[in-house]
Formats: C-alpha cells, sequence, structure tokens
C-alpha cells in the first residue's frame, strides 16, 4: 500500500509543469483520490467506449496514462492523455485540465498524437460528479482534441470570510464591556477599598437604573388600573361581614 502510494506521490510531482499550472492543480488536489467513468456510443458507428479519468494518477496502473478510452466492442484502450503533458488554465468559476502526448491516429488529424480536455466547472455542491463525454474532434488535419465536463467543488472561487459591521460593533462592545467591568472592579477594590457588591463599577447607578427599569415595566405591563379596590373576595369575607354586624346590634340592646 505504502509502495503504491509513492508511486501515485512520484506521477503527481511530475504532473504540471509551470508555477500558474502548479497553483491550479492545489485548488483540484481533493479529487486525486477520485476516478471518474462515463459510457458513450458513437452515433456514426455505433460503436461503445467507456471513459476512465484520474487527475495526476495513472488509470488501472498504466504508467502516464491520466484518460483512457475502451472500447467495449473489440475490447481495447487507447491513452487519450498523459498526466506528464498536462496544462491547467483557470478562470473565475472553472478549470480546464488537458492532457496531451496521447495515442497516435491510425486514420484521422494527420495521425498526431491524441489529447484530451475536461472542462472543470464550479458546482459547490458535490466534489466531484456528471462526468461526461461531451464530443471527439477528428475531422480536422490538426489540432483534434476529446473533450469532457466535470462538476465539482474545487473550480468554485474562495470566497474570503469577512467580519460584517454589525459583527464588529458587537466584537467592540463586548471588548469595553469586559474592561470597564474588571478595570472598574480593581479601582473598586484597590482604590476606594470597597466590599462586597459595591466593588461593581457604579453599583448605585446600575441599581437606580434596575429599580427605574422595573417600575416602568409595572407601570406599561399592570393589567389593572391603579387606586381600583380588588374584585376578588374571600370566601368567608360576607359571613364576616354579617357576624360584625350582629356584634354591634347586640350591644345596642338594652340591659
Amino acid at each position: 500500500m505504502e509502495r503504491g502510494g509513492l508511486v501515485m506521490e512520484r506521477e503527481r510531482r511530475r504532473c504540471v509543469p509551470g508555477a500558474r499550472s502548479w497553483e491550479l492543480l492545489i485548488n483540484i488536489r481533493l479529487c486525486y483520490s477520485l476516478s471518474f467513468n462515463v459510457t458513450s456510443t458513437n452515433a456514426t458507428t455505433k460503436e461503445s467506449y467507456t471513459y476512465t479519468f484520474r487527475v495526476c494518477a495513472p488509470v488501472n496502473g498504466q504508467v502516464n496514462a491520466g484518460l483512457v478510452q475502451y472500447n467495449d466492442n473489440v475490447k481495447e484502450s487507447k491513452v487519450i492523455g498523459r498526466i506528464n503533458a498536462t496544462q491547467l488554465i483557470g478562470g473565475s468559476d472553472w478549470i480546464i485540465l488537458i492532457y496531451g502526448d496521447g495515442d497516435q491516429y491510425l486514420n484521422f488529424c494527420s495521425k498526431e498524437r491524441r489529447k484530451g480536455m475536461v472542462m472543470i466547472s464550479c458546482n459547490p455542491k458535490v466534489l466531484g460528479a456528471a462526468f461526461s463525454a461531451v464530443l471527439e474532434e477528428r475531422r480536422k488535419f490538426s489540432d483534434c482534441f476529446y473533450l469532457f465536463e466535470l462538476d465539482s467543488s474545487v473550480a468554485c472561487p474562495t470566497v474570503p470570510h469577512r467580519l460584517s459591521p454589525g459583527s464588529i460593533l458587537i466584537i467592540l462592545f463586548l471588548v469595553l464591556l469586559t474592561v470597564y467591568i474588571l478595570g472598574g472592579f480593581l479601582y473598586q477594590r484597590l482604590v476606594l477599598r470597597a466590599k462586597g457588591m459595591e466593588q461593581f463599577p457604579n453599583y448605585y447607578f446600575w441599581q437606580e437604573i434596575g429599580n427605574l427599569t422595573a417600575d416602568g415595566c409595572d407601570f406599561v405591563c399592570r393589567s389593572k388600573p391603579r387606586g381600583v379596590a380588588a374584585a376578588y373576595r374571600g370566601v368567608g369575607d360576607e359571613q364576616l361581614g354579617d357576624d360584625e354586624e350582629e356584634e354591634r346590634d347586640e350591644h345596642l340592646l338594652p340591659m
């Protein structure tokens, strides 16, 4: 397993020349361990092909083979592009990976070597998906190519994380509040020799603020007007009133 990992790492080291290409390669490094496959049928010859693509890693152990075409009818494979002949072109939300130096055409494109291009488009929801074969351009005398598409989050632009103005204000408020409490506490304790709750800075001021807040809440939220007698009477209120009247009547009777 370690030997296979060393071989793969060696392949990656010689994958891309040029500083700019290395920068783009770092962006798509998360796809190193992935293998992409798609089956396509030629509309003219009716032959079925299976394409296998890997990012800077050999396909099925074939040295330098990064993009391979397998003919399902005749059971024959062709290397479309090799990882030691790689180019990378990048935009704001796309990356084109080009593998060149593939196997030669026999009857097309002046028998030049095959070349494959993979258009990687930004899709923040997937690491690698929707790999598809778009076309094979071989009707020209030269510069023929295979074109593929792939959706991946590695082609998405990096969004810098910035604090909003509201977050900055909240952080500033918390810092000032912390300095106020700690500084005031030390001043009250060490300079004024305060004890207990009086060590809290401006203790009486905040106590008065709390009282005023409670009074305001009581004034706003009270459910009945002030000065109105309670409508509720206890169960024995009427009986107590009757007993008091009877006692007063007994005192009025002549002896």
